[in-house]
């Protein structure tokens, strides 16, 4: 039976939280990550806004139209500069010879989230490029429900403005100005193109525009030779039935394209009904007040990192400074606002039995959240987000508490939460089939209580007031991981969701760990024992106990405090996986070194086993895993098994990298190898930031305990601090992205970029804030 999320006196965050009328500054955001530029409203039926973009040229066919951030586009470099995460932000976007930069301030205000407005400049890349080109901006609201929106068109086309109403935003109107040249008060010349249309899908706006850019105008500047350019059906004739045949709440989609010669800029308005008596002295949020609001946010951004992560002050370089401001500033500006039903399929039956079940929508849910990647990954991702929040909660920990009290709130009745959410249908459209339904036998790594810990340790009264409510969530949740994914022997824990033995796959992935494809026991069965699991859930037991006996919870401190201890103890840690042929811990399973991967007709690669044959043993597979005890800090300082685990860490013929810390000994039989025909290696050598700042935050605690390996750790606590610090750096200034990964060869970013959730963490290994 399908079991939905949990409602009740549990919840974590109230119903309303994202209301206008209780958290009125976080209402409008920034809240679409996927695309370039836009902002919504925290609403299951939000007020949408954007931008668009193309390049005319003379050639025949469609520009390219920019819109959603895509991996392969050619656009890039592009990220946010400064984004406080509230109300004010400064992206810069390369495209081509283009260099776009896009401004948002939001000034408070009223009952429904107060004012803001945009400042988009398009100029050359290069200066002194002679040929100026032709670009046309495409700015859009859309409605997601019954709400009709009320153009007003001027005497050229242009939207004077656009009034409107709903029953969370009361009266408002959008009023896009006239263009000038970046500094400059005066109108440039333009040429308006609208287009007015029910709302297609948000997944489908890109193509809606692609489409009806199918006709050809003039662009005929005073004194200067006309081009020709192609822009939107040039009135606003409604398509699709009129607004009275919109229906069924779908509601409507509304263009501007401005088209001109860059250098330009272009603002647009939003004015909230409510705000209006109050903010009508000040003046409309255009122009110079725009400029000096830009200018005040950006020195308040500045002094407030400063004050924050104080890397002027430690000596860190201004290079250094700015790829901090970008960390933060990218992590920030890559927070959404999601609402939808998830996809689950529930558990019915044993594991590994035949029987079909049919995957269920979970009823609708909102969700806060970070995201890891705007191109590539742009939706919540639960294991993801507790490293983000380490980020976030230094700079505003309301955003924290905002974000957790939303992922708890998915907690179902079992105390199951998925391990990806993909909520609405913009994030069901980026994401293949096959990850669009989450098992609730899977679990993911506990990572929120990251940043319960730190919350534990700052003793912050709204800290506490948030982790009081969220307290029989946070148990619920540890208890379900804990029953849920136990091992074979008391105390030992096992990951549910191993890929199956396929003949294709060289080690069956193991998804839930998070860490995918690194080597488990080649034979899955039901007699693994997982030590990163182990060493998560003895984490959860340490914290949910901290926070029992904080909140004076006695009973559930009394309940968890044995497990916690047991959990802890070196001599069952010890029996369960430490290896002594290995010298190192491991995971225990069916398991043999003997597998390769060989070509053979027709089926491709292959995975072949030799002998020896699979046994119960421990998996010959150094890498992250091995150190878990470790960067978890669940050792003793004066543990004997404390030093082999910093003399493999420190050693380059296995884990150490010029780069950091590789996720797979070069050492191993399974570096660098390929999963299968069409799956490169993914935590098989390169440099992950996650492990990486757990590993700094390790060195940095045994490095001041006292202890026989106490010199060692903060000895290499500095050495890998410069390497990993120093390599974004340089792949930074190289490529002008933060990576998903680096490699541990020669350091140069891999997978997906921008990937600005826990790469953000460089910031924290500045600040040498673990």
């Amino acid at each position: 039976m399908e079991r939905g999320p949990l409602r009740g006196r549990l919840e974590a965050a109230p119903r309303d939280s994202s209301s206008p009328a209780v958290a009125p500054d976080l209402f409008w955001g920034t809240y679409r990550p996927h695309v370039y530029f836009g902002m919504k409203t925290r609403s299951a039926q939000p007020l949408l806004t954007g931008l668009m973009w193309a390049q005319q040229g003379p050639a025949p066919g469609t520009p390219k139209l920019r819109h959603t951030c895509e991996q392969g586009d050619g656009v890039g470099p592009y990220g946010w500069e400064f984004h406080d995460g509230l109300s004010f932000g400064r992206q810069h976007i390369q495209d081509g010879a283009l260099r776009l930069t896009t401004e948002f301030v939001k000034r408070p205000g009223g009952q429904h989230g107060g004012d803001w407005s945009w400042r988009v400049i398009v100029e050359p890349q290069a200066s002194g490029t002679s040929a100026l080109p032709l670009v046309s901006l495409f700015f859009y609201v859309v409605t997601d429900g019954k709400e009709v929106l009320v153009p007003e068109v001027g005497a050229k086309g242009q939207l004077k403005f656009i009034s409107g109403h709903t029953s969370e935003l009361g009266d408002f109107r959008f009023t896009l100005l006239a263009p000038t040249s970046p500094g400059d008060t005066a109108p440039k010349y333009c040429s308006y193109n609208v287009f007015w249309s029910s709302n297609p899908g948000l997944p489908l706006l890109t193509e809606m525009v692609k489409s009806r850019l199918n006709s050809w105008f003039q662009h005929r500047p005073p004194g200067a030779s006309s081009e020709r350019y192609l822009g939107l059906p040039g009135s606003l004739k409604w398509e699709n039935g009129g607004p009275s045949g919109q229906g069924q709440g779908q509601g409507q989609f509304l263009i501007q394209q401005v088209t001109l010669k860059v250098p330009f800029s272009v603002e647009l308005v939003f004015e909230s009904g409510s705000a209006r008596a109050e903010n009508q002295a000040l003046g409309q949020l255009a122009g110079s007040l725009l400029t000096q609001a830009l200018e005040s946010h950006t020195e308040a951004f500045r002094e407030r990192f400063e004050k924050t992560f104080r890397l002027q002050e430690k000596g860190l370089s201004t290079e250094e400074q700015a790829l901090g401001q970008v960390a933060l500033s990218g992590l920030l500006g890559g927070i959404g606002y999601f609402y939808g039903q998830g996809l689950v399929l529930p558990d019915v039956s044993v594991e590994g039995s035949e029987q079909k079940v049919a995957p269920a929508l979970f009823p609708p849910v909102p969700l806060f959240t970070a995201v890891p990647s705007r191109s590539f990954f742009p939706r919540g991702f639960l294991w993801d987000e507790g490293f983000h929040q380490l980020v976030v909660q230094r700079w505003d920990p309301h955003l924290t508490r905002e974000a957790l009290g939303h992922w708890l709130g998915l907690l179902n009745a079992d105390g199951w939460i998925g391990r990806e959410q993909v909520l609405g249908d913009e994030a069901r459209a980026r994401v293949p089939p096959e990850f669009l339904v989450q098992r609730t036998v899977h679990a993911n790594p506990p990572t929120l209580l990251l940043p319960v810990a730190y919350m534990l340790e700052g003793g912050d009264p709204a800290d506490l007031a948030f982790l009081r409510r969220a307290f029989p969530r946070l148990h619920a949740w540890f208890s379900w991981l804990h029953q849920s994914q136990a091992g074979p022997v008391p105390l030992s824990y096992r990951w549910r969701g191993r890929d199956p033995a396929l003949p294709t796959l060289l080690n069956p992935k193991t998804l839930p760990s998070g860490l995918d494809d690194y080597p488990r026991a080649s034979h899955p069965s039901a007699s693994e024992r997982h030590l990163d699991l182990r060493c998560w859930v003895a984490l959860g037991a340490r914290v949910l106990v901290r926070l029992a006996e904080q909140l004076v919870e006695a009973e559930t401190a009394a309940e968890l405090g044995p497990l916690a201890a047991s959990l802890e103890t070196e001599e069952i840690l010890d029996e369960l996986h430490w290896a002594p042929e290995l010298g190192v811990f491991a995971d225990f399973g069916n398991h043999t070194k003997a597998v390769h991967l060989k070509p053979r007709s027709p089926q491709g690669l292959v995975r072949v086993v030799g002998r020896p044959h699979p046994r119960l043993q421990y998996v010959d597979a150094l890498g992250y895993v091995s150190l878990f005890p470790l960067l978890l800090r669940l050792l003793d300082p004066h543990s004997s098994r404390l030093g082999p685990l910093l003399d493999v860490l420190a050693d380059s013929r296995h884990l150490w990298s010029p780069f950091g810390l590789r996720s797979l000994a070069a050492s191993s039989s399974f570096y660098g190898q390929r999963n299968s025909e069409h799956d490169p290696p993914y935590w098989r050598g390169a440099v992950w930031l996650n492990i990486n700042y757990l590993a700094l935050g390790a060195l940095h605690h045994y490095g001041h305990l006292e202890g026989p390996h106490q010199a060692q750790a903060a000895k290499l606590h500095k050495k890998l601090r410069a390497n990993v610090v120093g390599n974004v750096l340089r792949q930074y200034q190289a490529t002008g992205f933060l990576w998903e990964h680096y490699s541990d060869r020669d350091g140069k970013g891999m997978g997906c970029r921008p990937f600005q959730g826990w790469t953000s963490l460089v910031l924290l290994a500045m600040a040498e804030d673990y």
